[in-house]
């Protein structure tokens, strides 16, 4: 059934040419595809938090250079105040890497940890998944629409401490993987975040109260032997919609998941509860 996680090793060139041609289709899409991007910002906050979540910046992750970690913090403070207090009014659409813009060395970004084909690498702004999983999942508990995510391809660490269902995260990548989300209610919408020593700090907030409250659970969480040999994990993720008063009202379908998995599946039960290890 998932055939098409099959690893395919394709040469240097093709890989480069590859990226050339989604990064450039990807510029244009910005200049001439109609989205009414969100582009300003406040820093006064607004009046109402509609869902909010932090994530540890230090993981414990199997065969991982804890250099790479540190330095994935680092990216983390060059990228978070160029997103901090943006305001996402009705119609607009929020573009995670149109607000951060390409990453460079001028801007303050370093080497740190990137997944590449399920292994472990470095590269230039490594560790900026940890911040857009964390508004993909502050966003799964708003009136927010996501219309742009990416999923991970690869299950490369054991769980781990999950808090998240797997497969919760929106992988990126410059600027073709992208995370958007635009705001089809009413009300203006702000995006706060910050960090201190320990965690990445994220919020959503409103103009006005949220009408309703979201739970997001998994289903059908199981890991198959595909025919040509390799494991993957595969979930449905969706949630319930409940009114602010706590009445159940819907089950909405958010994602369903395949990875293909790095490590022995027997090496760890995978856990009921839930961000991926690598988030």
């Amino acid at each position: 059934m998932n055939l098409e996680l099959r690893p395919v090793a394709r040469s240097p060139l093709r890989l480069k040419v590859g990226k050339w041609v989604y990064v450039t289709r990807r510029y244009a899409e910005w200049m001439f595809g109609g989205v009414r991007f969100a582009n300003r910002r406040s820093a006064e906050p607004l009046p109402c938090v509609a869902a909010q979540h932090r994530t540890p910046l230090m993981r414990k992750l199997a065969n991982a250079d804890m250099r790479l970690q540190i330095n994935k913090v680092v990216n983390l403070k060059a990228a978070v105040p160029r997103l901090d207090g943006l305001l996402l009014h009705p119609g607009e659409t929020l573009s995670y890497w149109r607000s951060i813009g390409k990453p460079t060395r001028r801007k303050g970004y370093v080497d740190g940890m990137v997944l590449f084909c399920g292994q472990v690498r470095t590269g230039l702004a490594g560790g900026l998944c940890q911040l857009s999983n964390l508004i993909y999942w502050m966003t799964l508990h708003t009136e927010l629409t996501v219309t742009e995510r990416h999923r991970h391809s690869y299950d490369v660490f054991p769980d781990a401490s999950r808090t998240q269902p797997f497969g919760s995260g929106a992988t990126c990548s410059y600027n073709y993987l992208d995370l958007r989300i635009t705001n089809r209610t009413s009300s203006v919408y702000q995006l706060r975040l910050r960090m201190d020593d320990e965690y990445l700090y994220g919020a959503w907030h409103a103009e006005q109260p949220s009408r309703y409250r979201y739970e997001v659970r998994e289903r059908n969480h199981r890991i198959t032997l595909e025919p040509w040999g390799g494991y993957v994990r595969n979930n449905e993720l969706y949630r319930d919609v409940y009114t602010a008063d706590g009445e159940w009202l819907t089950e909405e379908a958010i994602a369903e998941n395949h990875a293909l998995m790095m490590y022995s599946p027997l090496l760890h039960e995978p856990s009921s509860g839930a961000s991926d290890a690598a988030e």
